[in-house]
């Protein structure tokens, strides 16, 4: 599903979100950092092309408890059918005022090999998830169940997530920090100028620990940077 091409996932594992907003910013790109939604425990990078899943708002002679017996729900399908790799994104209008998953589900979809779970709205049993190795990302916790505020519509079709527009198999990065989404035509060379900007950034850190003014140095406006990025990038090996 994914057309990352062989390192850029492993390079996408060592960026920051940040540095991919800047990366992504430079090629015209301002609205691809979902708003509102933050990580439930602290850990690695979460990288995996988006499946998507779509609410509306909830209709009460639809959304019933009777309905999750039906094996066309969209979140239960959707939940089963999600490709092992991928990341399940979800779309609940910013509205966390019910659950758009829970522990259950989110469970299924890590024994399912799903890279994360994302959510604009909340997710429900939220001590449980932040257990669990998979990543999770939402804007809050909520209790009531999905069907009080949300109808599941449309599975794997484009949706809008934290106000960005998510289409299915763009590239999803998470870190602990927040969430990008890719464009899946631009991810390799995204990945690649990512990882170089890092090594960049990292020389810049260890530059002002060491007392050195941004003033020339970031960004490199002072002929010297580069050479005395080259020789810093050779003694550390990277």
């Amino acid at each position: 599903m994914s057309d990352l091409e062989e390192g850029a996932f492993d390079k996408l594992m060592s960026v920051s979100t940040a540095t991919l907003t800047t990366v992504l910013f430079k090629r015209g790109l301002k609205n691809i950092y979902l708003q509102g939604v933050s990580r439930l425990r602290p850990g690695p990078n979460m990288v995996g092309p988006a499946y998507t899943l779509r609410y509306i708002p909830a209709r009460e002679d639809l959304d019933h408890l009777a309905s999750f017996a039906d094996r066309n729900n969209a979140q239960r399908k959707g939940v089963e059918e999600c490709p092992s790799g991928a990341v399940f994104m979800i779309d609940s209008r910013m509205d966390a005022s019910a659950a758009s998953a829970g522990c259950i589900l989110a469970t299924r979809l890590q024994a399912r090999g799903c890279r994360g779970i994302v959510t604009d709205g909340g997710f429900r049993d939220t001590p449980d998830i932040a257990e669990l190795d998979m990543p999770a990302f939402h804007s809050r916790p909520s209790a009531p169940t999905n069907l009080t505020k949300h109808h599941a519509v449309a599975v794997n079709d484009p949706i809008a997530c934290g106000g960005v527009s998510v289409f299915p198999g763009d590239i999803i990065v998470g870190d602990n920090e927040g969430v990008v989404c890719i464009p899946r035509h631009m991810a390799n060379e995204v990945a690649n100028e990512a990882a170089e900007m890092t090594v960049f950034e990292d020389f810049v850190l260890d530059m002002v620990k060491q007392g050195a003014s941004t003033f020339g140095l970031y960004p490199p406006t002072d002929p010297s940077t580069k050479d005395r990025f080259n020789t810093w990038r050779l003694a550390k090996g990277k």
